[in-house]
């Protein structure tokens, strides 16, 4: 929609109340549900929004180590500004009309934090260059009979999973929840969030959906909605979703693999496909996938974000560990498909479904894109067999700590995605590794509390 159309739906249809919202560093979506002369007021300036929410962290404790803001700079406003393209509006929620924003300025001045003006500077290099970047996510995230009040009084233990036993690709499982089930995919379509295809996973409640692909930015857009969107609709349920990454550790995590592939401007030819190849992989492709494997130590918690991503990212758990890609090889952290023209793809299986999205996706990006730039020859070999077992070419940092420090004194980094931006993420991940240092874990209590 554009401004007057968006203005004729607001008045033909006699809206009272519209919602918009941004996806903060950690991707959890911020917004507010503001009055029509409000939105109406700050299409073309923006509209103030107090930027703690990218001076805090998940749960809204400020950060005592960013420069962007903090008691240092008052808190002030930073102007967020609605993206019309991403009208939709919300069938859970009595169809109100909903929009994304991001903190872009008109200028291109864009706050260093937010990942979606970062994807947008991104998407921008690579149409410069002559691609269309076709992106999607799936994800996969366990379910509870539980809520949010019921989860506080157990302490988050004993949980009741939606259902028991493992029951993957299951047909019986999802009858036993037909409702919450359908609705998934029905209100996530009405949602313009379009599912390409939606089953039980290996364990007790856990559920995979795979969005249906669109330009990079759209799919970042469709990614955060979506979980947001089960969070809402499971809610309606009596149902929680979770999308940590690793939420047992006697349980398979949750990814959040990405899909990709650059196509010509017009869309009208995948250019990762090449009828010459052994694999059907353009040079394109090969460079693009190169530039993934050089750049991913430097820049990996931006798919692995959290102490929690690499609880996943252990041998044998169906997340990779070692720098690899492989032919159709689910045990490498970059996985080739090539089952047909359209379908040729790279598929990135590093991130968890707990990533920001648009981060996840501009690492991505931006790293193949390196490769093409640079033309870097595709020389490490492809993994035949066992990825695990393949260190050839180093191993994925094991914990968020030693990743993060590793992208914060990377050059590499810094150029992919801007000084300010490193900084302002590496230190909310250094941030994120001080809360945990300092907890007591159960595992400690139960090691130690009476032995030692």
């Amino acid at each position: 929609m554009n401004e007057e159309q968006v203005k004729a739906y607001i008045q033909d249809n006699d809206i009272k109340k519209i919602k918009f919202a941004f996806a903060d560093i950690d991707g959890v979506l911020r917004g507010k549900v503001i009055h029509p002369k409000k939105f109406l007021d700050g299409l073309e300036g923006g509209y103030g929004f107090c930027d703690v929410v990218w001076g805090w962290d998940s749960s809204d404790a400020c950060y005592d180590n960013v420069k962007l803001t903090g008691w240092h700079t008052g808190y002030p406003d930073q102007m967020c500004r609605i993206d019309l393209s991403t009208f939709r509006t919300v069938p859970w929620d009595e169809n109100i009309p909903f929009f994304l924003g991001d903190f872009s300025k008109a200028d291109g001045n864009d706050l260093p934090a937010c990942g979606r003006s970062l994807l947008k500077r991104i998407a921008k290099q690579c149409a410069d260059m002559g691609y269309h970047a076709e992106f999607a996510q799936e994800f996969e995230w366990f379910n509870f009979s539980e809520t949010p009040q019921s989860l506080k009084e157990k302490s988050f233990t004993n949980l009741e999973s939606l259902t028991p036993g493992m029951f993957g690709y299951s047909i019986l499982r999802t009858s036993l929840n037909d409702e919450f089930y359908n609705d998934l995919f029905d209100l996530l379509l009405q949602f313009n969030v379009p599912l390409e295809g939606l089953h039980t996973e290996t364990g007790p409640g856990v559920y995979e959906a795979a969005i249906l692909h669109d330009g990079v930015l759209e799919a970042a857009d469709k990614a955060v909605l979506f979980k947001t969107a089960v969070k809402e609709i499971a809610n309606k349920h009596g149902i929680m979703a979770t999308f940590m990454a690793k939420w047992n550790e006697n349980l398979p995590g949750c990814s959040g693999h990405l899909h990709q592939s650059l196509w010509t401007k017009d869309k009208a030819k995948n250019l990762f496909y090449s009828a010459d190849d052994e694999f059907n992989m353009s040079d394109l492709h090969k460079h693009y996938l190169a530039g993934q494997l050089h750049c991913l130590p430097q820049i990996l918690p931006m798919y692995a974000p959290t102490i929690n991503s690499y609880k996943r990212l252990v041998e044998g758990a169906w997340a990779p560990t070692t720098v690899t890609w492989g032919i159709d090889n689910r045990t490498t952290a970059l996985r080739v498909i090539h089952t047909s023209e359209n379908y040729t793809r790279l598929e990135t299986r590093i991130p968890g479904s707990d990533t920001n999205p648009y981060l996840a996706m501009a690492a991505a990006l931006a790293s193949g894109l390196y490769g093409i730039k640079n033309k870097l020859p595709l020389n490490i070999p492809a993994t035949v067999g066992n990825g695990y077992q393949d260190k050839r070419n180093g191993s994925l940092s094991s914990n968020l700590f030693d990743a993060t420090n590793m992208m914060k004194n990377s050059a590499l980094a810094k150029q992919l995605f801007g000084d300010p931006f490193v900084d302002h993420f590496t230190n909310t991940r250094l941030w994120e590794c001080r809360q945990f240092g300092k907890s007591v874990t159960d595992w400690e209590l139960k090691r130690y509390f009476e032995i030692i």
